[in-house]
């Protein structure tokens, strides 16, 4: 077992944990003592007992969505809660942090403040004997040093105000407006050597559904429309079709059947599925309505007379249970064909590397959702994802046949995204391609911002 893994994975649950804990309490004494003005003790009682009760009954949401066993749920028709619950902690998580960053910043200012009055002040280069005998005068700094910077305290009071109301309100819109603004993005896709019979063929690619209760069937119907209006040849959806044991997998690929494409309907199973413990099940209800899920899998495909090869894995962990690093795409050289293009479905974008060694020309992944939040400062992405990989969201490239690196820190300077604008000068090797869909769910609270989700639309490209 690798105890600096465990260790790791460890410090960050109780930090999240503690994170968690301590917004909850902050927000708790927040309500507790805006209450205790109230002049109808009635009034303060029952304003603390809804907040309690909302607040377990948020918990207990929480709860029931996080379970493991299979089953009916914990608590029924909590659909709405559980959307609550996930504005909730995701809005008062940033509101506490944001309230904290202010007041440090405060307190720092005061010290600074302070510090430059004392050294400053004409009592600052006397003894100490002579400055306990000088009677001081009303007027003296010493004596302004006690009056209080009104301006500095209205300041930060709206500071403060702003802080806390911010992440509730950015969290709103981010549920209300754009987690439901789907977009189609249309992408080139080059690939080396490719024939010409397959030059201009269109691939429709959706991921990330995530049937829950932030995801309705009717959202999911909607998107499956907007991609058969694109009159793809093609439709792929690599992974994550719900999000745990209680969703309704049947459900989503009922709506998932509904894509229409010459050459078929193809999915791969995402991380998700593993913990729904539904891989079995997907595979079958694909089968079931004329799709093909492909497991570690490839089929042959023909276009305008010239043949491709599809692939299709599992999510590809990256470590054993016991932190061990594993290799990934264990399975799939044997699949790999040096007669006509591939295609790889896999889940996991850090897969990228791996296939891209084995000569893969293309590979489509999903997982990131973009980070479900960005923000851009000084023309930099900030994005959550940043933590998990190097390929965010977009179309990337890295050199094929090139070695895989053992881990992302070493892959940076061997791939570029091309929406970046980057180039590889003097680089005479074809280059393996992958593009990340940035999804169409949410997982953790119902919110996007900066990443709507999307519906992409590939056209391959000779390079």
């Amino acid at each position: 077992m690798n105890w600096t893994w465990l260790i790791l994975r460890t410090v960050i649950g109780l930090s999240v944990l503690g994170l968690l804990f301590f917004s909850q309490r902050f927000w708790y004494r927040t309500i507790w003592r805006a209450t205790s003005n109230w002049g109808s003790q009635v009034l303060r009682v029952a304003a603390r007992l809804i907040y309690v009760a909302l607040l377990v009954l948020i918990i207990g949401a929480t709860a029931d969505g996080f379970r493991i066993a299979r089953g009916g749920h914990i608590l029924s028709g909590v659909n709405l809660i559980t959307v609550l619950a996930g504005l909730w902690f995701f809005s008062a998580l940033f509101a506490y942090l944001a309230v904290k960053l202010v007041r440090g910043v405060d307190r720092i200012w005061a010290w600074l403040r302070a510090a430059y009055r004392l050294k400053t002040s004409p009592t600052h280069s006397r003894g100490a004997a002579s400055s306990a005998a000088a009677t001081p005068h009303p007027s003296a700094p010493a004596a302004a040093e006690l009056i209080s910077d009104p301006s500095r305290r209205y300041f930060f009071k709206t500071a403060t105000a702003l802080a806390g109301a911010g992440p509730f309100l950015t969290a709103v819109y981010g549920f209300a407006a754009e987690r439901l603004d789907y977009q189609v993005r249309h992408v080139d896709v080059p690939m080396p050597n490719l024939p010409a019979g397959l030059e201009g063929m269109k691939i429709v690619q959706m991921s990330d559904i995530h049937l829950s209760s932030y995801m309705p069937r009717l959202q999911v119907r909607r998107a499956v429309h907007m991609a058969n209006d694109l009159g793809a040849d093609l439709a792929l959806v690599t992974g994550d079709f719900i999000t745990g044991p209680g969703d309704p997998i049947a459900d989503c690929i009922e709506e998932v059947r509904g894509l229409r494409a010459p050459l078929g309907v193809w999915g791969c199973n995402g991380n998700h599925e593993i913990y729904a413990r539904a891989e079995d099940t997907a595979q079958i209800l694909f089968a079931q309505a004329g799709m093909r899920l492909l497991r570690s899998e490839n089929a042959q495909l023909t276009f305008n007379g010239t043949s491709f090869n599809l692939m299709g894995v599992d999510y590809q962990r990256e470590r054993t249970n016991g932190g061990r690093r594993v290799q990934l795409l264990q399975n799939v050289e044997p699949l790999v064909r040096r007669d006509m293009p591939n295609i790889l479905m896999s889940h996991n974008p850090n897969a990228f590397n791996r296939a891209a060694e084995l000569g893969i020309e293309l590979t489509l992944a999903g997982h990131t959702h973009g980070g479900q939040i960005q923000v851009e400062i000084l023309d930099h992405r900030l994005s959550p994802a940043r933590f998990i990989t190097d390929y965010v969201a977009g179309l990337y490239h890295r050199p094929m046949f090139a070695p895989a690196p053992n881990d992302r820190a070493s892959s940076n300077g061997s791939a570029f995204e091309t929406s970046h604008g980057s180039l590889f000068p003097n680089r005479s090797s074809a280059l393996a391609s992958i593009y990340v869909n940035r999804g169409l769910g949410t997982v953790g609270a119902p919110v996007r911002l900066g990443v709507p989700p999307e519906i992409t639309l590939l056209t391959l490209r000779r390079a």
